[in-house]
């Protein structure tokens, strides 16, 4: 297996599984979502055509992907429902780790499977893989003052508000951080 076709470890949470798309399917998703060959002979389905109509990440990490496959172990996994194996969003680090030890999360959650802890689950399955990582010293996430449900999820999470930047795409943003010593001393279901 080589850096184009290597996928992660599915991590395991309660009710869901986060699987790794490996560099060649994220490529192939991006440029032709169409193209049902990335989900042969998985364990998941895409009825509700996560990533397809909506690229979500993909504008961005795909070309970070094709510069250095190497990078894509951070990058963007399927969130699947354990109960029907379908898939119902997605969830992605912004990069690797920066010099610091910082790095960024992001999660879609299908409208239809939201309110339901779900991108909480997720977040905690993420952000524990990641610890795993030496180098990573800081937790982020992002997200805009007007997103109500998303503000809850990192107050869940006790992350701290460290101030807003402007994103290009998205407009202001609020940062929430938390450190890994902090992270890791917290208990959660």
């Amino acid at each position: 297996m080589n850096e184009w076709t290597r996928e992660e470890p599915i991590i395991y949470t309660p009710r869901l599984e986060l699987h790794h798309i490996c560099s060649l399917d994220l490529i192939e998703l991006f440029e032709d979502p169409e193209n049902l060959s990335i989900y042969e002979d998985k364990p998941f389905r895409n009825t509700h055509r996560e990533l397809m109509d909506n690229k979500g990440p993909l504008g961005w990490r795909v070309p970070q992907v094709k510069i250095d496959p190497a990078l894509n172990k951070w990058f963007v996994r399927w969130i699947v429902l354990k109960e029907s194996s379908e898939i119902i969003g997605s969830t992605s680090f912004h990069g690797a780790p920066d010099e610091s030890g910082m790095i960024e999360i992001g999660l879609g959650i299908n409208q239809k499977f939201q309110i339901r802890g779900f991108a909480k689950e997720a977040l905690l399955g993420m952000w524990r893989w990641v610890l795993e990582s030496p180098e990573v010293n800081t937790l982020r996430y992002t997200v805009s003052p007007a997103n109500g449900p998303s503000i809850s999820v990192i107050r869940y999470f006790g992350f701290t508000l460290k101030g807003q930047q402007i994103d290009e795409e998205d407009g202001p943003e609020d940062i929430y951080e938390m450190s890994r010593s902090a992270f890791q001393a917290k208990k959660f279901e």
